[in-house]
C-alpha cells in the first residue's frame, strides 16, 4: 500500500468514526437549536446609542473681538488641547452621578408581560412620591412588587393586606405614596408592577462601565460616545444628559476664572484712581499758586528727545506698576486655589508662560477637589507643583521689578542731562512737567485697566460650551443583540461541535481495540480475519449459512489454505488457536473454524487442551459416552488415542480435555502428546486445537512446537490495547510459529456486508446500544 492510500485510508476511517454516529449530531443539533429559539423568544433586545461631539480649541472660538480679548489673559488658551483629557472628564463618576439623579436613573418601573418583563421609561403607569429627604433614597436598595387588583386597591407580593393608592405607605426606608396612571395601556387590573430602587452610587458605577467614550484619532477632536440600552429612550437621554451636563461644568469653571479675574482689576482700578486723583490735585495746585501755562518753545531736537524719553519711562513705569500689583497679588493670595490674571503685555514672556502653566494646574487641581478631599495624593502633588511655580514667579517678578527700575533710573539720568541742556526751562514749570508725567502714567494704567475689565465683563456673558454637538444621541432601529444569525449559527457550530469532541476526546480515552485498522495499527503481526459480531444467538454456523458471521470463517479458511500451502499435503495441518485472556472467543473461533473446514469435504479433528478451563463439550453440547479426554489418554497409557475421539458431525470429530488434573502444565509436557499429534496428522486434514490464553499461562507455549499456525484471538471491544505487548512480543520472539491474528466481535457499521445470502429484517431504532 502507497503512503497516498493508506493516508486517505486513514482520513477515511477517521471521518467513519463520526458519520457513523450520525444519530447522535442530530439530537445535539435539534437539542442546540431549540435552546436558542427559547433564548431568542424570551431574550430581552439590546440596542446601540450612539452621539458625537467636537471638543472646541478656545484659541479658535472667535465669537467676536471681545469675547478674544478674554484669551488675552491667558485664561483659556491651551498649547494642544487634550482630547484624553477630556474624555476622562466626561465619563468621570462626578458628571455620571449627576446625569443619573438628573434623569431618576435609580427607580425603574417594570410590568409583567405575557413572555417577558418590560421596563417601562416615559410615563409610567405608577408614580412613586417619596415623603422622605432625597439623601435618604440615595441609599436605597430594594425591589418592590404591586399587584393591581382593582383601580383603587393593590396588594403587595407575598402578602395578602390590600392598600389603597394614593395612601401613605411605611417602608423600612421611609414613607412613600404609589399613584396609578390608568390611562398608560400597559397598566390593568391583574398586572404585576415592579419597582427597583437602587443606590445612585451603584447606578452611576453601572454606566460608567457601559459608556464607552472613544477618540476617532489621537489628533481628532471627535468623541463618540456609545452605550447599548434596552431601552432606546432611555439611552438617547442619558447621552444628551451627559453632554449637557459636561457643558454646564466647563462653562462654570470658565466663568469662575473670569469673575476671579474681574474682582483683581476691579481692586487694582480703586488704587489707580486714588492715586491719579491725588497727582491731577497736585498738579493742579502748583499750576494755580504759580500761575504757569505751557511750556516756551525750545529747541527742536531736545523737546523731541526729551519726549521720547518720556515716553519711554510712561510705559517703563507702567510695566513696573503691574508687576508690582502682580507682585503684590501673589503675596496676599498664598492659597492653591486662587488663578493669578496673566498676560499682562510683560515684554518677558518666561514670565508670562509661568502664569498660565500656574492657572492649568490651579484649574486641574479644582476640578479634582470636586470629587475628593485635599488629602487626595493627586491633589497634594499638584499643591507641590503649585508652590514650586509660585515661588519660581515670584523670583521672576523680583527681576522684573529690579531690571524696570534700573531702567528707569537709566531714564531719568538721560532726561537731567537733556534737562540741563534747556538752560531756558524754569524749576518751576520742570517740576510741573514732572506732575504732567506722572498722571500721564497714571492715566495709561487706569486707561488700560476700564478696558480689560470691560474685556473680562464681555467674555463673562459669551462663554460657550467646550462640547459642540455633531450627532446628537440617536439609537439603532434594530437590536445588537440578541442577533438571530449569529445565535442559530453558534447554535449549529456547537451543535456539531459536542458530539464531534465528544467523540474525539472517547476516542482518545478509549483504550480498547475495535477495528481491524486499530488492531493492525498496535501489531506487525500478519492479520487472517475478522468476525462479526452477531445479530443473533445462533453460536454455530451451519453449512448452508450465508451470514455475514460464516461468510468471514469461509474468507478465513480461505487465507488459511493460502498461508499453509506449504505445509506437506501428506500430513494434516495443525492449527492452534489462543488468546491474550479468557473470554475472548477462542473456543467459540476453533468450533466454527472446524465446522467451516469440515464443509469443504475435510477431516477436521478438534483438539481441547485448555485442560484447565474446559469448555468445548459444554458448547457442542455433544455426549462424552467414554468419558474419557486428552488427560486421560496422557495418564493412562492402556488409553489409545482412538478411544478419546468423539464424532461430532460429518467430517468432524472432537478431543475433550478430560478430567481437569492438578498439574497440566506437566502433563503437556508429556512425550505421549507428541505421539498423538503424529497419529492425527495422519488420519486427519485439520487439527484444529483450543488452547489456553497466553498471557494467563504457559500451557500453549508448551505444546506450540507442535503447531503449523496460531491464531491468536483478539477480541474486539473488550481487550486492552495495552495487553497486546503479549501477542507482539510472542510474534518478535517467535515463540509462536506461523503467527496471525483474528479479530473476533467486531461491530461492522451499516455498509458492511458480503452481499449473500439473506437474513430476516428488523425493526430500526434511531438510537441502538
Amino acid at each position: 500500500m502507497t503512503p497516498q492510500s493508506k493516508n486517505t485510508s486513514s482520513l477515511r476511517e477517521q471521518l467513519d468514526k463520526y458519520f457513523t454516529n450520525w444519530k447522535w449530531f442530530t439530537l445535539s443539533l435539534f437539542i442546540c437549536f431549540t435552546v436558542a429559539f427559547i433564548y431568542l423568544r424570551y431574550a430581552t433586545d439590546t440596542y446601540k446609542v450612539a452621539a458625537t461631539i467636537k471638543i472646541a480649541d478656545s484659541n479658535k472660538q472667535n465669537i467676536n473681538r471681545e469675547a478674544n480679548t478674554v484669551n488675552d489673559y491667558g485664561l483659556f488658551k491651551r498649547e494642544q488641547n487634550s482630547v484624553l483629557d477630556e474624555i476622562q472628564v466626561i465619563g468621570s463618576r462626578s458628571i455620571i452621578t449627576s446625569v443619573v439623579e438628573e434623569l431618576n436613573l435609580n427607580i425603574q418601573c417594570f410590568i409583567q408581560g405575557s413572555i417577558k418583563e418590560l421596563e417601562i421609561y416615559k410615563n409610567p403607569p405608577l408614580t412613586i412620591n417619596f415623603l422622605e429627604n432625597d439623601s435618604i433614597l440615595k441609599y436605597v436598595d430594594t425591589s418592590i412588587t404591586l399587584n393591581v387588583i382593582s383601580k383603587s386597591q393593590f396588594t403587595f407580593k407575598n402578602s395578602d393586606r390590600t392598600l389603597n393608592f394614593g395612601d401613605n405607605i411605611s417602608m423600612p426606608f421611609g414613607n412613600l405614596v404609589f399613584t396609578p396612571n390608568f390611562v398608560q395601556p400597559e397598566l390593568k387590573v391583574g398586572k404585576s408592577i415592579t419597582v427597583k430602587i437602587r443606590p445612585i452610587k451603584k447606578v452611576a458605577s453601572h454606566y460608567n462601565e457601559k459608556i464607552k467614550i472613544t477618540s476617532t484619532d489621537v489628533n481628532s477632536s471627535i468623541i463618540n460616545l456609545t452605550l447599548e440600552e434596552p431601552v432606546t429612550e432611555k439611552g438617547v437621554d442619558i447621552l444628551n444628559e451627559l453632554i449637557e451636563q459636561y457643558n454646564k461644568i466647563a462653562i462654570e469653571n470658565k466663568n469662575a476664572v473670569v469673575k476671579a479675574t474681574s474682582d483683581y482689576i476691579n481692586n487694582r482700578l480703586a488704587i489707580v484712581q486714588q492715586e491719579l486723583s491725588e497727582v491731577t490735585q497736585s498738579s493742579e495746585t502748583i499750576q494755580q499758586s504759580n500761575r504757569l501755562t505751557d511750556l516756551s518753545s525750545q529747541s527742536s531736537i531736545f523737546l523731541q528727545t526729551e519726549r521720547d524719553i518720556e515716553n519711554q519711562q510712561i510705559a517703563t513705569s507702567t510695566e513696573l506698576q503691574v508687576v508690582e500689583y502682580l507682585s503684590d497679588y501673589l503675596d496676599e493670595n498664598s492659597g492653591n486655589g486662587e488663578i493669578i490674571p496673566s498676560n499682562m503685555s510683560f515684554q518677558d514672556n518666561s514670565t508670562t508662560s509661568l502664569i498660565q502653566k500656574h492657572n492649568d494646574l490651579v484649574m486641574q487641581r479644582n476640578r479634582y477637589l470636586e470629587n475628593s478631599s485635599e488629602k487626595n495624593p493627586v491633589v497634594v502633588r499638584l499643591d507641590a507643583q503649585i508652590e514650586k511655580l509660585k515661588q519660581n514667579l515670584s523670583a521672576s517678578l523680583d527681576n522684573l521689578i529690579s531690571s524696570n527700575q534700573i531702567k528707569l533710573e537709566n531714564l531719568n539720568k538721560e532726561e537731567n542731562r537733556i534737562s540741563s541742556q534747556i538752560y531756558s526751562a524754569p524749576k518751576k514749570q520742570r517740576i510741573f512737567r514732572d506732575l504732567e508725567r506722572q498722571k500721564g502714567i497714571k492715566e495709561s494704567v487706569y486707561v488700560y485697566l476700564l478696558q480689560k475689565r470691560e474685556e473680562s465683563a464681555v467674555s463673562h456673558g459669551v462663554s460657550s460650551p467646550n462640547a459642540i454637538i455633531v450627532d446628537s444621541a440617536y439609537a439603532s432601529t434594530l437590536p445588537i443583540w440578541p442577533k438571530k444569525e449569529i445565535l442559530f449559527l453558534g447554535a449549529f457550530v456547537l451543535g456539531l461541535l459536542i458530539p464531534l469532541t465528544t467523540i474525539y476526546l472517547l476516542d482518545l480515552l478509549d483504550n480498547k481495540v475495535r477495528t481491524k485498522a486499530g488492531l493492525t495499527k498496535e501489531l506487525s503481526i500478519p492479520f487472517i480475519g475478522d468476525v462479526p459480531k452477531s445479530s443473533t444467538k445462533q453460536v454455530f454456523i451451519d453449512r448452508h449459512d450465508y451470514s455475514p458471521k460464516a461468510e468471514s470463517f469461509r474468507l478465513i479458511r480461505t487465507n488459511i489454505d493460502f498461508m499453509l500451502s506449504n505445509v506437506t499435503k501428506s500430513k494434516g495441518k495443525t492449527i492452534f488457536v489462543t488468546s491474550t485472556t479468557s473470554k475472548e472467543g477462542k473456543s467459540h473461533t476453533s468450533l466454527n473454524l472446524a465446522r467451516s473446514l469440515s464443509f469443504s469435504n475435510k477431516k477436521v479433528l478438534i483438539i481441547e487442551t485448555d485442560i484447565r478451563v474446559p469448555k468445548l463439550n459444554k458448547y457442542m453440547g455433544v455426549e462424552n459416552k467414554t468419558g474419557l479426554g486428552l488427560t486421560n489418554y496422557i495418564i493412562d497409557d492402556k488409553i489409545n488415542f482412538n478411544d478419546i475421539i468423539n464424532k461430532v458431525d460429518d467430517n468432524l470429530d472432537m478431543i475433550s480435555s478430560g478430567t481437569i488434573p492438578p498439574n497440566p502444565a506437566e502433563l503437556l509436557m508429556d512425550d505421549k502428546m507428541e505421539v498423538l499429534f503424529n497419529a492425527v496428522k495422519n488420519k486427519y486434514d485439520y487439527i484444529i486445537v483450543d488452547t489456553a490464553a497466553v498471557g494467563l499461562v504457559t500451557d500453549t507455549l508448551l505444546i506450540s512446537k507442535f503447531a503449523d499456525m496460531v491464531i491468536y484471538v483478539v477480541r474486539a471491544n473488550y481487550l486492552d490495547k495495552r495487553q497486546l505487548h503479549v501477542a507482539q512480543t510472542m510474534f518478535d520472539e517467535k515463540r509462536l510459529p506461523n503467527m496471525v491474528t483474528l479479530l473476533n466481535g467486531v461491530i461492522h457499521k451499516k455498509g458492511y456486508g458480503y452481499g449473500y445470502g439473506e437474513s430476516p429484517k428488523k425493526k430500526r431504532k434511531l438510537f441502538s446500544k
